[in-house]
């Protein structure tokens, strides 16, 4: 049986700013708290997202993760890096259709569909292997992640809560995927 522990990387300067996804560095000081971890397993197959801010928590926690395309935070194309209220006011009609069409990339991005079938895919195969995993990467393959172990419709996934730092847990079963926890903080306590 598989059990995979899907932790979201630290913090970075546009989330703290409420902006779409970009390629970012994650904040030094919460970096500094990654090693501060608490519940790992001993052993672990160790994933990463692609994006600086997900390597670079992944590689606080031990080094040398295993860079998977799967897990990258979706393409949201002119709107990366973009504050959601700058979109909201200056495209409302594609932003709405953005949120409630799963085929919809009106940012000339990736589409939440597209999203969450790379990650149903990455997730097929991580459910033929025995033992833990960690993958380190954004919300939003996260959240893919518990829409195909839930069966909830492409782009549901907003429905998520899911903080910097947080883990949430899938265990592949005969029956398919379980959910362990979600948004669960991870930090030991000590700083």
């Amino acid at each position: 049986m598989r059990r995979l522990i899907l932790l979201r990387h630290a913090s970075t300067p546009g989330m703290r700013a409420a902006c779409f996804p970009s390629a970012q560095d994650a904040d030094h000081a919460a970096l500094a708290k990654v090693r501060h971890v608490a519940g790992l397993p001993a052993r672990f197959d160790h994933y990463s997202g692609p994006e600086p801010a997900a390597r670079q928590t992944a590689e606080a926690i031990r080094p040398a993760p295993i860079v998977v395309a799967a897990l990258a935070e979706a393409d949201h194309g002119r709107w990366s890096g973009l504050p959601y209220e700058r979109v909201a006011v200056e495209e409302p009609e594609a932003l709405l259709q953005w949120q409630r069409d799963p085929d919809a990339a009106p940012h000339g991005g990736e589409s939440p569909a597209a999203l969450a079938a790379r990650v149903a895919y990455w997730l097929a195969g991580q459910s033929e292997l025995d033992g833990a995993a960690v993958a380190c990467c954004d919300a939003g393959p996260i959240r893919a992640a518990l829409c195909h172990a839930l069966g909830l419709p492409a782009g549901s996934g907003a429905l998520f809560d899911l903080a910097p730092l947080s883990v949430t847990e899938l265990s592949a079963t005969r029956a398919g995927w379980r959910v362990g926890c979600v948004n669960r903080p991870v930090l030991s306590g000590r700083s």
